[in-house]
């Protein structure tokens, strides 16, 4: 962009009029005049100003009239071409004066005044062209405040402050572009520079103080990329160790929005919990067994039955593959907590057998109800006098098979019992373990259970092929209404496991699983104990509820003849001392009202939702202020927010005082007001603006350590409506500053 003074501040934007127009060099004269029609009648978006839509119609109605009259369409089209097949040897240049403006031969523009930027910008903004927005607009936000160079031609002038501009227009259309281009992006799949794009628009915002129902636009697509964006990163290679920590970063975010894997909180991901365990799932492939045993692990003390069930493959898996027994046995630990729910009794005998506790692993093998699995190892046992041969022969196909394809440092590694027995570390520890008569113990508390059927999103349901997860736009909410964006074709899909499909970690089926049946001869067992002991159980039973109908009788006796004995009383003593009656009109005095009017502490309530007087806007911002210094303050509660706010404010300062809290930054305020004007509407008596002074003094500390004082004069304009009878602000900006 070059900046040229002719008798007043002019810029060269690389614009034509048939692009203004939306139009092709061939365009008809009814196709020219029903486009300039749609130009004119397509306004721009509602937060423009006045000075904004005008500089754009303007630029449209000068194109117009340029193609139009068709000896100067005829002298243009000349140049247009001139321009595209020769753009090397001709320099066209037109004078204002003749309606024309200037064209060069490196790019095709035209050169317009400095009022007419925002509505050039504007144009672009439409057009699709973002980057070009935001390379024209940036140097106005970045020497608002400063003077800028003048050029004319080729030589340097002198400096001088630029012409004052409309600068929340092009704030406007600058953040409006990183909206659009981050949508852009999102759609071809680049997700973290569509973060990027979104996070410039939403900095300037909140910077400037602007707009800030477009700030939580921006804020609710930024919160749908997540699960796009760790996905993205994690998926790089292991060397990008700074990028896949930022994943591992705003993971734990959305985990920490979510309360847990499996928790009910509002991530604001549009993901159910039955999609964001498909991601969870997706995600496992992308992550190391170090990794995943850092996350899970943490995430298991919540406590969260999935997030153990995920530790205890990290464990396993790692415990196996870096010969440390140690992990394998805490995975063992972990899966009693989850036996007394589930049946896990087949993945505790695998950590058994890995342990070297043969003798329990096949103790506990036999209470499984994993028939399939029962199945295979008793036909790889057949010559065996026990189960040893099935269960090695399984477990070593169901580490390789089952487990290790989720860690993408394992994927590709082989299996081994021999070498990993044949480890001396692993012999070391194996050692110096219990054995198995002294941990027979270990498992009393499981050794008899009958499992309940399982719950829907318990741990063994979760690790099935069908509940792989790719982001598409059913289960990712897109930012836009626009149906294409997704980023299902951009991810690979995750490697299935076979035959057992490691258990689910979530049920996600309309039906629950079918009950498992007990063996018989378990049945039996316990059917003939319970029916030895059943007829003393039901004499004691009926003695004791004799005894205790007995009681209750008695005291409901002695109640009814305390009662009867009170009244008697009673009764006589009014009869022979009756009290002195009273004269006149009573005096009504009711237990559920006072007899005098009592101010309680609703009144404030009453002065927020009645007629608004000079005084009730007062009380309104003042709330407001106060509320705002609770919700940012060191406790960050934002509850009070829904009860001053709606609308976009309210979002606007959710958004504020999350970020506040997650940056563990917070604000100390102190406030004075004055209420300036009041503009009550004729039509609608529950919409008011109100301008007001509000002298504000902020503190800002971050890890506890004060960062940054302000001290400003603010003139602040609040759109109030009132709602459910009381007075709320839906928007405010401000209108001037001073510090």
């Amino acid at each position: 962009m070059s900046i040229t003074v002719q008798g007043k501040y002019a810029v060269r934007i690389p614009l034509d009029y048939y692009r203004i127009l939306g139009l092709p060099l061939a365009a008809s004269e009814d196709q020219l005049r029903q486009a300039y029609s749609d130009r004119v009648v397509q306004l721009p978006r509602r937060e423009y100003s006045a000075a904004a839509i005008s500089a754009r119609k303007q630029l449209i109605e000068e194109a117009y009239l340029v193609l139009s009259d068709p000896r100067k369409r005829m002298t243009y089209d000349q140049l247009y071409l001139a321009h595209a097949y020769a753009p090397d040897s001709t320099v066209a240049t037109i004078s204002r004066e003749s309606s024309h403006r200037d064209h060069d031969a490196q790019s095709l523009s035209i050169e317009i005044a400095q009022d007419e930027l925002v509505g050039a910008l504007l144009i672009l903004q439409e057009l699709g062209e973002y980057e070009l927005v935001l390379q024209l607009g940036r140097p106005y936000l970045v020497n608002k405040n400063r003077a800028v160079t003048i050029r004319t031609g080729h030589n340097l002038a002198s400096e001088e402050v630029l012409k004052a501009v409309e600068l929340p227009d092009i704030i406007l259309t600058v953040a409006l572009s990183c909206l659009e281009l981050g949508r852009e992006q999102w759609q071809q799949g680049h997700y973290e520079n569509a973060a990027v794009s979104l996070e410039t628009g939403e900095e300037l915002l909140l910077r400037e103080r602007l707009f800030p129902s477009i700030q939580a636009e921006i804020a609710s697509d930024l919160y749908k990329l997540r699960p796009y964006r760790i996905l993205e990163l994690l998926a790089l290679p292991l060397e990008k160790t700074n990028e896949r920590r930022k994943g591992l970063g705003l993971l734990q975010s959305i985990l920490e929005d979510r309360g847990g894997i499996d928790g009910t909180g509002n991530d604001e991901s549009g993901l159910n919990i039955d999609d964001f365990l498909r991601f969870i799932q997706q995600l496992r492939n992308h992550l190391t067994v170090a990794e995943q045993h850092k996350l899970f692990e943490g995430q298991s003390k919540r406590p969260s039955a999935v997030a153990t069930y995920l530790a205890v493959y990290a464990l396993i898996a790692r415990g196996f593959a870096q010969g440390q027994p140690a992990l394998i046995r805490q995975a063992k630990q972990m899966l009693m907590r989850l036996g007394k729910r589930q049946d896990v009794h087949l993945e505790q005998s695998l950590c058994a057998l890995l342990l070297g506790q043969t003798e329990e692993a096949t103790r506990v093998l036999e209470m499984s109800q994993e028939y399939e699995a029962l199945a295979f190892i008793r036909e790889k046992s057949q010559d065996s006098p026990d189960l040893l041969p099935g269960l090695c022969l399984y477990g070593e196909q169901w580490l390789q098979q089952e487990v290790f394809p989720h860690f993408r440092d394992l994927a590709k590694q082989q299996v081994s019992l021999k070498d990993y027995f044949a480890d001396q570390q692993v012999q070391a520890y194996l050692e110096a373990l219990p054995t198995d008569a002294q941990t027979k113990d270990e498992w009393t508390v499981i050794n008899h259970q009958s499992f309940r059927q399982p719950l829907s999103n318990t741990p063994e349901q979760w690790l099935q092929p069908e509940y792989s997860y790719a982001p598409d736009p059913g289960l990712l909410e897109t930012p836009i209404s626009n149906p294409s964006i997704s980023g299902g074709s951009e991810q690979p899909d995750i490697v299935e496991p076979k035959d057992r499909g490691n258990k689910q970690l979530s049920n996600v089926s309309s039906q629950p699983p079918k009950r498992r049946q007990r063996p018989q001869h378990q049945v039996s067992r316990h059917s003939s104990g319970n029916h030895q002991r059943h007829p003393r159980r039901r004499r004691t039973i009926d003695a004791k509820t004799r005894l205790l109908r007995i009681v209750l009788i008695l005291c409901v006796s002695v109640l009814i003849l305390w009662l009867l004995i009170t009244l008697s009383f009673n009764w006589l003593k009014q009869l022979f001392s009756p009290g002195p009656s009273l004269q006149g009109p009573q005096l009504i005095v009711e237990l559920n009202q006072p007899p005098v009017t009592i101010p309680d502490n609703n009144s404030k309530r009453q002065l927020l939702g009645g007629p608004l007087t000079e005084t009730a806007a007062e009380e309104v911002i003042q709330t407001w202020l106060s509320t705002k210094a609770v919700a940012l303050g060191p406790k960050h509660k934002t509850s009070g927010l829904e009860q001053i706010l709606t609308g976009a404010a309210l979002s606007q300062w959710q958004s504020i005082a999350r970020e506040d809290q997650v940056s563990n930054r917070y604000r100390k305020y102190s406030h004075a007001l004055k209420v300036e004007t009041i503009n009550k509407s004729e039509s609608n008596p529950n919409h008011a603006l109100v301008e007001a002074t509000v002298k504000e003094a902020t503190k800002i500390y971050e890890n506890g350590q004060i960062q940054n004082s302000t001290d400003e004069s603010l003139r602040v304009r609040y759109d109030l409506i009132r709602k459910e009878s009381v007075w709320r602000i839906q928007n405010m900006s401000v209108v001037s500053k001073s510090v």
